[in-house]
């Protein structure tokens, strides 16, 4: 059985990472000077793409998580996101403050950081009521994205298109939930200057 395979894409039809090399061939078939080039794992290919077609690779190393501050709550969840670009590809997760581990996580076409920032909270409050967990302090690092969630909407100037309207529908959904349902969760302000990066950082400064 073959191995999976991840195609990134710099110049084609549709710049982007494919799964698949018959998705990337309609990239670069019969396109001029198409520059692309296939990656083991997602990860490889996302930091590629990244960087850019004549870029030398940049190892993947995850951050050791500085939790030695006694203010940080441990038993808590932490989210952020991280754009190629902006906009750009968007991607947002949520993790286990005390460890890093990753509980949720989503991945749009295109979006902006900002808007990333708010799915990823409402994402984790929505998922902390239906758990009955209405304790759970969540940390963010995003004082745009926490100011959204607590006006219940995305001040967003992102422009709505075929591309953004899979983000846009979850931006919507995330209105909705937040117009529609209350919580007690404490959303805190991640302090970077003095912590350290955030836990769900993507790693990509």
């Amino acid at each position: 059985m073959a191995k999976q395979k991840f195609y990134v894409v710099w110049e084609g039809v549709e710049p982007g990472i494919y799964k698949t090399w018959s998705e990337c061939q309609l990239q670069i078939k019969g396109y001029p000077n198409a520059k692309y080039k296939s990656y083991k794992t997602m990860a490889e290919a996302e930091s590629a793409f990244e960087r850019g077609p004549n870029s030398s690779p940049k190892p993947i190393i995850k951050k050791p998580l500085l939790l030695e501050e006694p203010d940080v709550i441990r038993d808590s969840w932490s989210v952020d996101a991280a754009c190629s670009g902006n906009p750009g590809i968007t991607e947002y997760q949520g993790v286990h403050t005390s460890d890093g581990s990753q509980i949720f996580h989503q991945k749009f076409e295109l979006g902006t950081n900002n808007v990333g920032e708010f799915l990823a909270i409402v994402h984790a409050l929505a998922l902390l009521k239906k758990m009955n967990d209405a304790d759970k302090t969540i940390y963010s690092d995003s004082r745009t994205a926490m100011k959204w969630v607590r006006l219940k909407k995305a001040k967003t100037t992102l422009v709505r298109n075929a591309k953004t309207e899979r983000i846009y529908h979850a931006v919507l959904r995330a209105e909705l939930w937040l117009k529609n349902n209350s919580y007690k969760n404490p959303i805190l302000k991640w302090d970077t200057k003095t912590w350290g990066e955030i836990p769900a950082d993507f790693d990509r400064k």
